[in-house]
């Protein structure tokens, strides 16, 4: 496991909140990034622009509530703690307020099933966490909440989007692919109403995503059994 002296990881975690707004995934010093460390995780600080943050202003926060050094964490330090705390297979998360996801938080709806890519996230829906002020332990609660079965991201009502991954690559990835869900879906509405996937073909779905994306050299002999793949033809 990354230590919190890691300078190469602390670098990587600045280019990748600079990405985030040269994207258009956040704006000015909105959401916040972290990753997992030997005894807590390393996490963007408070009000610092993504392009003027240095390695030494990325906060290393403990799991007890405390954090080191001169630079206090990101406002939202509680919502990556709580992850860390509840969620094993989180090693990374990234928050942010995207256009779309954050539009649609304001409806306090959960997003259904209206694309099968949905299911990448762990569900039949993508859901939209209760309203809390930002920054309380009520936010952090409704948020683990809609993180239950093994959702990876959800919607804050009101506030924007969380995701969290393997790796601070794939939290990345879920949050723009869920921010870009969200932008279809805001589509759609405009245009009709969208038909909704039953639960029994995104029961379907999901069983499919257990090896999406996945090389037979990267599963069990369980999930290599499950792959609807080509015939291999060598020579």
């Amino acid at each position: 496991m990354p230590t919190k002296h890691d300078v190469a990881l602390r670098t990587e975690i600045i280019a990748v909140a600079c990405d985030m707004a040269r994207t258009g995934l956040t704006f000015g010093t909105a959401g916040n990034i972290s990753v997992r460390v030997d005894g807590g995780f390393l996490v963007t600080p408070s009000g610092i622009p993504y392009e003027r943050t240095t390695p030494d202003q990325i906060v290393f926060c403990d799991l007890d509530g405390g954090y080191e050094g001169e630079w206090m964490p990101s406002v939202e330090w509680r919502l990556h703690r709580d992850i860390y705390l509840n969620l094993p297979a989180a090693q990374a998360v990234v928050h942010v307020h995207s256009p779309y996801a954050t539009a649609l938080s304001c409806l306090r709806i959960d997003i259904p099933a209206f694309h099968y890519m949905i299911g990448k996230q762990g569900g039949p829906t993508l859901r939209t966490a209760r309203y809390a002020t930002f920054g309380t332990a009520e936010l952090s609660d409704a948020m683990i909440e809609a993180l239950a079965d093994d959702r990876t991201a959800c919607l804050l009502a009101n506030h924007g989007q969380i995701a969290y991954g393997k790796s601070l690559a794939q939290a990345y990835s879920v949050a723009g692919e869920v921010e870009y869900l969200c932008r279809q879906y805001a589509i759609v509405r405009t245009l009709g109403t969208p038909v909704i996937l039953d639960d029994t073909e995104m029961t379907e779905v999901m069983r499919r995503f257990r090896t999406y994306g996945k090389q037979p050299r990267d599963c069990t002999p369980e999930e290599v059994a499950m792959m609807d793949r080509p015939v291999r033809r060598d020579g």
